[in-house]
């Protein structure tokens, strides 16, 4: 009894919360991607925690090692354990510091600094892809959206076909293969709209992963944003180098930079302060030692040559790596200007033409066939093809507007 009483009341706060978002005001694209930038997701947390534990290390890694402290009693006599019997006796405490080679700390610190930028720029390029999957996701939704109404429209204007079919048979004019017809067509269109829905639910789930289902649930805005005017290719072209995944890659190289000053800096010396103090029994002097220790490389070629030249190579990768990710860009860039492009040409073929085209056929097709000029199948195919044409133009604008999105993703602007 209780559980039913649970689950009841469960229903009814889901049921509450639904209305409520559904009564809200309508969700536009932009405000979609505000809600999801400012959602905290844990794949953009994620590389702003990596890059504050870099920062934190780059702090560490250029300081100077630990010093050392030495404790020692040193030549205790063991017949008798006194401390003043011989004259050598000492209890000595020292100091220990080490310097590593060159600049090495320096150039340790700022490789842990490039590779926080690294991380940095990694934030940045998920934000963008956040940015970029909520306005596809939100088009997607937004089409599926109009697909129902524009289905749900060409059912009733078919069930009004059927109606005008069964009229006509009923004065023994037509047979009844045109009210079977019909009823054919009406089933297909429901499949249709059944599958429209399915296609709805899937893009609203999608959509609620990156905005939250209380944001999901309401009503999207009833137009997409307004065109934004393009600038040409070539501008667009050089803005790639603004791309976080190429400021990224510029992070990386000035990391592996910073690995080849390192292993310059390993044909230094580096060395190490020795400071002690022994203390003698016996009223005789105490004893004070100072030293230098020092790393000498003599034998580089196995060492210290491989590691420099693995360090240049690696600088070399990661400069490859930028030029690839360049041309990837790039080929996405003109990609995406020429989808654009003949999007918006087809785009103006619909308006003009196409759609008063469609029309004017069902339009001149029902005359036709209640004149009795035309059979009702040509007059459903009619019907359906003007319905077709209504959601390609639908498709065409939503794909253009997915593939502007998609420039604004290349050209690293979503979210500035």
């Amino acid at each position: 009894m209780f559980r039913i009483i649970f689950f009841t009341l469960a229903f009814i706060g889901a049921s509450l919360h639904v209305v409520a978002a559904q009564s809200a005001p309508p969700l536009t694209m932009d405000e979609a991607v505000a809600i999801a930038l400012d959602a905290g997701d844990p794949s953009v947390l994620q590389f702003k925690e990596k890059s504050l534990a870099l920062e934190d290390r780059s702090v560490a890694d250029a300081q100077l090692p630990d010093p050392k402290l030495k404790l020692s009693a040193t030549n205790f006599p063991v017949d008798t354990f006194r401390f003043g019997q011989e004259p050598m006796t000492q209890v000595q405490v020292g100091l220990q510091q080490t310097f590593p080679r060159g600049k090495t700390l320096r150039y340790r610190g700022e490789k842990r600094e490039a590779e926080a930028n690294t991380q940095r720029a990694l934030q940045k390029l998920q934000e963008l892809q956040i940015a970029l999957d909520t306005k596809t996701t939100w088009l997607e939704l937004f089409y599926w959206r109009g697909a129902q109404a524009k289905v749900s429209e060409s059912r009733q204007a078919v069930s009004e076909l059927r109606e005008i079919a069964s009229s006509i048979f009923s004065t023994g004019r037509r047979s009844a293969q045109d009210v079977l017809r019909a009823e054919l067509e009406l089933r297909i269109l429901d499949d249709r709209l059944v599958e429209v829905e399915r296609k709805l639910d899937v893009n609203r789930a999608n959509l609620t992963r990156l905005i939250g289902y209380e944001a999901s649930q309401r009503p999207l805005a009833k137009k997409m944003p307004p065109d934004i005017a393009l600038p040409d290719r070539i501008t667009l072209r050089d803005r790639l180098v603004r791309h976080p995944s190429v400021l990224a890659s510029n992070s990386v190289i000035e990391a592996r930079q910073s690995d080849v000053h390192i292993a310059r800096q390993q044909y230094k010396p580096g060395f190490t302060l020795n400071g002690g103090y022994g203390v003698r029994g016996g009223d005789r002097a105490d004893f004070a030692t100072v030293g230098v220790t020092l790393d000498i490389p003599i034998f580089t070629g196995k060492k210290q040559d491989r590691n420099l030249s693995a360090a240049r190579r690696n600088r070399g990768a990661a400069e490859l790596a930028r030029k690839a990710q360049l041309l990837e860009l790039d080929r996405q860039l003109a990609g995406a200007y020429a989808d654009q492009t003949r999007l918006a040409q087809r785009i103006s073929l619909y308006e003009q033409s196409v759609i008063s085209r469609a029309s004017e056929t069902t339009e001149a097709t029902l005359t036709a066939y209640q004149n009795d000029l035309s059979d009702f199948a040509e007059l459903v195919r009619a019907r359906l093809a003007e319905l077709d044409t209504e959601l390609t133009l639908l498709r065409l604008r939503v794909d253009r507007a997915q593939v502007m999105a998609k420039l604004n993703y290349l050209t690293g602007e979503e979210n500035e």
